[in-house]
């Protein structure tokens, strides 16, 4: 039997407004009366409003936006505002359209530039406001996973821990340590120009020596680690978001932050030390080359000098700040994959986001241990 046009009756009980919708309430059936719908709309607007839906035989995602759009240019938010009548299914779908159905602001076409500014500063304060929020929330969340799967150790997962590892950490070694070098070279060569001035050219020993050890080996080997493995975390796991894998997951019983999260934390929580170490030690080298071939000081002189004028101290200070470098970033890359809301757009805008997030972080992180550092005198 052929399904009724959907259509529609307005009347109006205890003093609110109610739209009683009837009929097959699909795409091809919607059309002739949404006109009529919008001019009830436009008519009600700021009312209270009751749709039922108990009469309608069959309702797609264009019937349901239709009806959700009705409700919303009436006083939505009033408790004496519902929707009512609808089956499980139909509820289901509208709640959906619900999520997807973003009104449009309209901005007047004439607009004083300075409320503009402030206006767009305002929210932009409120914007970071909140990411810190879900952040913080993420971040507590990441740790009480941690701490249910130390206490349930069958639950961690070794092969995916290992994988990350190897690809977040041992992959990028090869980068960060041509880059530390390059980096005590520079360092060098900065050295060779200045102190020669005063004629003091062994104290590039210790100019090397603290600037590699103390700061460049470990804040570069962060940033390149942020750029590099931050961004494939959101990358991976946005991926995954776009493709239903990780609501798949859910549905299997698998926790997302079990599976996707945790390994890649506690990968590169354990791997960034050995990345600043490696790294600091070729810069070192670097820089002794570079000393050794400009300056006139050899690497046996430059050796001798660094065990005598470098304290362990300087190399605990850098190392020390690798675990909450690479603890930053690996959340904010997951974070932000799990942020993604399904689109190429979204998830490109995501691994941006995590980049920037993750390097600004890690500068503050640096900041702060430096002033740590000089309150202790360490």
């Amino acid at each position: 039997m052929a399904d009724s046009a959907a259509y529609f009756d307005t009347d109006i009980k205890d003093g609110i407004l109610r739209l009683v919708a009837r009929g097959d309430w699909r795409a091809r059936s919607v059309g002739p009366i949404d006109s009529r719908l919008r001019d009830f709309a436009d008519d009600s607007v700021g009312r209270d409003l009751v749709i039922d839906m108990a009469g309608v035989d069959r309702l797609d995602t264009t019937g349901a936006m239709m009806l959700q759009r009705t409700f919303f240019a009436c006083d939505s938010r009033s408790s004496a505002s519902k929707i009512v009548g609808a089956n499980d299914a139909q509820r289901a779908l509208m709640e959906q359209i619900q999520h997807h159905l973003a009104p449009c602001h309209i901005e007047p076409f004439h607009r004083n530039a300075f409320v503009a500014m402030l206006e767009r500063l305002g929210q932009g304060v409120l914007d970071a406001y909140y990411a810190a929020l879900e952040l913080m929330s993420f971040i507590g969340a990441t740790l009480a996973t941690l701490w249910r799967v130390m206490t349930r150790p069958s639950h961690f997962r070794w092969t995916s821990t290992v994988h990350h590892m190897e690809e977040a950490g041992l992959d990028a070694i090869p980068i960060v340590g041509l880059m530390s070098f390059l980096i005590g070279a520079v360092v060098a060569f900065m050295g060779a120009k200045i102190l020669r001035l005063f004629n003091a050219d062994i104290f590039t020993v210790e100019l090397v020596g603290i600037a590699v050890l103390r700061e460049f080996g470990v804040l570069l080997s962060a940033i390149l680690i942020a750029g590099r493995s931050g961004s494939a975390f959101t990358a991976q796991i946005g991926s995954m978001k776009i493709r239903e894998e990780i609501d798949a997951m859910r549905v299997l019983g698998l926790d997302p932050m079990e599976v996707l999260v945790l390994p890649r934390v506690i990968a590169l929580v354990i791997m960034l030390p050995v990345i600043a170490f490696i790294a600091a030690f070729l810069g070192v080298v670097g820089g002794a080359l570079v000393a050794d071939s400009v300056m006139d000081i050899s690497i046996a002189l430059f050796v001798a000098r660094f065990e005598e004028t470098i304290v362990i101290n300087h190399f605990w200070a850098g190392i020390i700040k690798a675990p909450f470098f690479a603890f930053v970033i690996a959340v904010i890359g997951c974070f932000q994959g799990m942020e993604v809301e399904g689109s190429a757009e979204s998830l490109g805008q995501r691994t941006t986001l995590s980049v920037v997030q993750a390097l600004f972080l890690v500068i503050v992180i640096d900041a702060f241990f430096a002033m740590f550092y000089l309150e202790i005198d360490f």
